[in-house]
């Protein structure tokens, strides 16, 4: 009889259990239900909105999402820089980390193929160049003008952040399942 009675308060506690988890899954938008489920996390093609702030190793602040929309994008979808977007993989709504990126996992290594020098014949409003000045190529990449030769000007098209190590202070604001 007593065997009974435990079987029979297994067979319950089990039966419970299952209703309760069935309930959890049915909803739509992401939330547990309040039924005591760990909440969700980021995964891979989950839409995710986050704050964040980047600074560099000596302190200075280069982005920033505080005060303006949090940003969106598809986790794991190549819309972020590799480490950014791995750093958000398992993070929960609410939760906050901070990464540091090493240059491979941010905006790669600065490529000295990629510092030009341009006859001063082929530059548009020559006169108003001046070291330190934004360029666009023709083909729209941007660059920064390194140094005014005789003959040239010297441009670096690098992305701005290449070869340089980044700390992001990054919070999950919302997830949205994919």
């Amino acid at each position: 009889m007593k065997k009974a009675i435990i079987l029979g308060m297994l067979i319950i506690i089990i039966l419970s259990g299952c209703v309760q988890e069935s309930e959890g899954n049915g909803s739509s938008n992401g939330e547990n239900g309040g039924n005591g489920m760990d909440t969700e996390k980021v995964e891979l093609g989950d839409k995710v909105s986050v704050d964040y702030k980047g600074t560099l190793e000596d302190g200075t602040e280069f982005d920033s999402s505080i005060g303006k929309r949090p940003l969106e994008f598809t986790a794991g979808a190549g819309q972020m820089i590799k480490g950014f977007d791995a750093a958000v993989i398992g993070m929960a709504a609410g939760e906050e980390k901070t990464v540091t990126l090493a240059p491979e996992d941010a905006y790669g290594e600065a490529d000295p193929a990629r510092i030009v020098e341009i006859p001063k014949d082929q530059v548009q409003d020559l006169g108003t160049i001046e070291v330190g000045m934004t360029l666009t190529s023709s083909q729209g990449i941007n660059g920064v003008v390194k140094e005014i030769k005789d003959e040239a000007i010297v441009v670096d098209f690098n992305h701005p952040l290449a070869g340089k190590t980044l700390t992001f202070w990054i919070k999950v604001v919302s997830i949205e399942k994919s």
